[in-house]
């Protein structure tokens, strides 16, 4: 490039530099008061998390931990495609990918962590996702992980979000809508042995729908909070449900699977989850943390 005589720096600057180069802030922060993060910032899971090789492009950058992608008992490819929609000003996207996923052996394995982490010298941490069909998948998921962690001391499994916010049973809302349902969730988790001893043998997590009244609100966060002694952190929110895109061109939904609808993200999802966020931080015990998640795409947004 070519510099012009005023563009070109000085002493003086140089000394600017240096001084914003030692107060830049620390990001660092813990999450569910045990899991060291050298930077608040990590993703959630999601579209770009199903396999090794794209996680341990996440794991390479400044984020402060891997979180894999929602996974099944078994591997699954998802809805027909189109599944996804990109709005052409960036304010929004649409998803209905079925949860695609590699199946939660994959990714507990040692294999699949070391291709993801490499030789990790900051030990961040890596962290997996569950959705199951069913209750009782996701209790066989949280014994298989379990089973994992118990037999290899060196395991790198530093946490597991599971995700209250998608269908569970056939005909019945999604787990975080049901209060009920995620009351006989929360119980029947709580009381696996990985849960049910003096310390839990992991940090758990939950992954919440988002809430738009406050009955809504303090009906799940009394229900998360009779369990805080299991849970170290809620993870507020997840896609908004129900939106549609048309494509004018062909007259016709722009996403393919369930009739068009998919769920809502992207920077349009900031402002109902810094609602979320800031309702939960209000109503959860202050040992169960709040993870913010949607619309982030700045540090002014996160801030």
């Amino acid at each position: 490039t070519i510099q012009r005589p005023s563009d070109q720096a000085t002493p003086k600057d140089d000394a600017r530099a240096k001084d914003d180069i030692m107060t830049a802030p620390d990001l660092s922060t813990t999450l569910g008061g045990s899991i060291p993060l050298s930077n608040a910032i990590y993703n959630a899971s999601g579209p770009r998390t199903g396999s090794s090789a794209a996680m341990s492009k996440i794991a390479s950058s400044a984020a402060g931990a891997v979180l894999a992608k929602s996974a099944t008992v078994s591997s699954q490819k998802g809805n027909d495609t189109p599944r996804t929609w990109h709005g052409d000003d960036g304010a929004a996207s649409l998803n209905s990918e079925g949860l695609p996923n590699a199946g939660i052996d994959y990714y507990i394995s040692s294999k699949t962590i070391q291709e993801t982490m490499g030789d990790n010298p900051s030990n961040k941490p890596y962290m997996v996702s569950i959705s199951g069909k069913t209750l009782a998948d996701n209790l066989e998921m949280l014994k298989k992980i379990t089973s994992v962690i118990e037999s290899d001391e060196n395991c790198k499994i530093a946490a597991v979000e599971l995700n209250l916010a998608c269908p569970n049973i056939v005909g019945k809302p999604t787990i975080g809508y049901d209060f009920e349902q995620m009351e006989d969730v929360m119980e029947r988790v709580s009381s696996l042995p990985c849960f049910s001893g003096p310390k839990p043998l992991f940090p758990l997590g939950v992954k919440l729908p988002p809430y738009f009244d406050r009955p809504h609100f303090e009906m799940a966060a009394a229900i998360l909070n009779k369990h805080e002694r299991v849970l170290s952190y809620a993870a507020s929110i997840n896609t908004i449900g129900n939106a549609l895109a048309v494509d004018a061109h062909a007259e016709m939904p722009a996403v393919r699977a369930n009739g068009g609808y998919a769920g809502l993200s992207g920077p349009a999802v900031k402002y109902t989850a810094l609602a979320n966020v800031r309702q939960m931080r209000e109503l959860l015990v202050d040992s169960i943390d709040v993870v913010g998640v949607g619309g982030v795409r700045s540090g002014e947004d996160a801030f």
